[in-house]
């Protein structure tokens, strides 16, 4: 793996989302590269990701601008990373919360920044907010492509996701030194929650995928993305943003990889989009009424994202920034050795496999 010059260490670093997937990942990032951390943390949340871990907690809301406030002083960088994330189609009660975590709770944690004087800060992007041609959405997307929201797959996620660079540029016409860390679908270890992509490795390794759809998208080795902020810290032009993708690869490949890592113990049904997204809506919706709390794996925006073969233009990443990927094969064994380890998969299990079918796209 590469291993990239760092800033050396000279005051605390500001980390929000540490506990989340991203975040933990470049938590243990920084903390190897000897940087002294304070983590924000929600009252009551999960900690697991921190156990263990010489880092500072601080108890706080990125939707509270006055413990925003109180939180950051005294660090001298800032990591933005916490967000809420969404594929559904969010009630109104979920779309206010998504709106004030990404892009009120953005807008806090950068002012905040700014007040505090702090010497840089990094905003965790999403591809999701990265524009790309309406006509060929396949074409790569570059950090300079302004965001399209008028296509059916440009789910509130994204839309909030977008709005919070706003609100981060904004802060920087202000004064303050910031750059856009933009991840994809990302895969790697320290995924407690887990993510959906880890959710779904997890279902596969146990032998519960059973049908699948063609389509494609970019994802991203969880520790070249921890790289890609620190690079971002250290190197990136002022309000500039930069993606981070290790690669494309279509779900046939990613199958195929799953397989090599765990064996061969799901075989899943190729089934055509059409199909799936038919019984995705009516599964999504039922499930998003009766128990909102439920995370289907496939749904119908994303299904179209999938579709769309989205690539990513990595070039203003590599060129400027000097970062360069390692594989994805390498995230999804790093990934899978976590899962083993947290007990959400069964080494050991003998899975009875059905016949393997293989339908024409």
């Amino acid at each position: 793996m590469n291993s990239p010059p760092t800033l050396a260490p000279h005051g605390k670093v500001f980390v929000t989302g540490g506990a989340g997937h991203v975040g933990a990942n470049l938590v243990r990032r920084l903390l190897a590269d000897g940087h002294a951390l304070r983590c924000l943390v929600e009252p009551g949340s999960d900690r697991r990701a921190f156990a263990g871990l010489d880092v500072e907690l601080v108890e706080g809301d990125i939707r509270d601008a006055a413990a925003m406030r109180r939180a950051i002083p005294g660090c001298d960088r800032v990591y933005h990373v916490a967000a809420k994330i969404s594929v559904l189609s969010p009630s109104a009660n979920e779309m206010r919360e998504l709106f004030e975590i990404n892009v009120t709770g953005t807008r806090n944690v950068m002012r905040a920044a700014l007040e505090a004087g702090v010497t840089r800060a990094v905003l965790t992007g999403s591809f999701s907010a990265v524009g790309y041609n309406p006509d060929d959405p396949s074409q790569p997307s570059s950090d300079e492509m302004p965001f399209w929201p008028f296509d059916a797959a440009c789910l509130p996620y994204a839309r909030t996701k977008a709005l919070a660079e706003h609100e981060m540029l904004k802060v920087v016409a202000d004064g303050l030194d910031a750059v856009i860390a933009t991840s994809c679908s990302c895969v790697g270890p320290w995924d407690y929650a887990p993510s959906r992509m880890g959710r779904t490795l997890c279902d596969f390794a146990n032998g519960k995928v059973n049908a699948y759809i063609p389509g494609g998208f970019e994802f991203v080795n969880s520790r070249d993305l921890a790289n890609g902020h620190v690079l971002a810290m250290e190197r990136g032009q002022k309000g500039h943003k930069y993606v981070f993708a290790t690669g494309f690869h279509t779900l046939d490949e990613q199958i195929a990889m799953w397989r090599d890592v765990v064996g061969p113990r799901s075989r899943p049904v190729r089934l055509p989009a059409s199909v799936m997204s038919v019984v995705s809506g009516l599964y999504s919706g039922a499930l998003t009424r009766f128990f909102p709390k439920s995370s289907p794996r496939l749904t119908p925006g994303s299904i179209r994202i999938l579709q769309m073969y989205r690539h990513a233009d990595t070039t203003a990443a590599r060129t400027e920034l000097g970062w360069r990927p390692t594989s994805m094969a390498e995230a999804i064994r790093d990934a899978y050795e976590f899962f083993a380890a947290e007990g959400k998969i069964d080494r050991n299990a003998l899975v009875s496999l059905p016949s393997a079918i293989t339908a024409r796209p």
